[in-house]
C-alpha cells in the first residue's frame, strides 16, 4: 500500500549531518525532495558554534537565504558585510561567493532556504581558486 504524504516536519526528529565547507555547523533538512517531496526550494535548520561558520563559497544557479532565529553572525556577499542578529536575514544571489561566521558567544541558530534545493551535492558548491 502506499504510503501517505509527509507535509508536517520537525527539527528533533530529522537527523543531522555536517555540511562540506563549513566548520563548527550541524544542519537538519526540514524540506526537501527526500522529506516531503519538495521540487523547488529546501529547508534547513542549522546551529553554528561562536567563530564557526561557512567559508567561502557559492551555489551555481542555487539562490541562498539565511535567517537569523537566534544568535549573531557576520554575512559577506558582494563586497558587502552586514553583522546579524534574531529576524534579520541575508540573500546570497546565484553563483555569488559569499561567507558566514557567528560572532555571538551563544550558538546562533539559522533558517536557511535554497532554491532550488542544493542537496549537499558536491557539484553544487564552488570554492574560490
Amino acid at each position: 500500500m502506499p504510503q501517505s504524504p509527509v507535509y508536517f516536519v520537525s527539527t528533533e526528529d530529522t537527523p543531522g549531518y555536517h555540511p562540506a565547507n563549513h566548520t563548527g555547523t550541524l544542519n537538519r533538512r526540514l524540506i526537501s525532495p527526500e522529506t516531503v517531496g519538495a521540487r523547488h526550494l529546501e529547508v534547513l535548520h542549522g546551529t553554528i558554534e561562536k567563530g564557526k561558520g561557512a567559508l567561502p563559497h557559492a551555489h551555481p544557479g542555487i539562490e541562498q537565504v539565511c535567517y537569523v532565529l537566534e544568535g549573531r553572525a557576520i554575512a559577506e556577499v558582494g563586497g558587502q558585510s552586514k553583522e546579524l542578529g534574531p529576524g534579520d536575514c541575508c540573500f546570497f544571489p546565484p553563483d555569488t561567493m559569499h561567507v558566514f561566521t557567528v560572532v555571538s558567544d551563544e550558538p546562533a541558530k539559522i533558517l536557511v532556504i535554497y532554491s532550488p534545493p542544493y542537496e549537499e551535492s558536491p557539484e553544487r558548491v564552488v570554492r574560490p581558486a
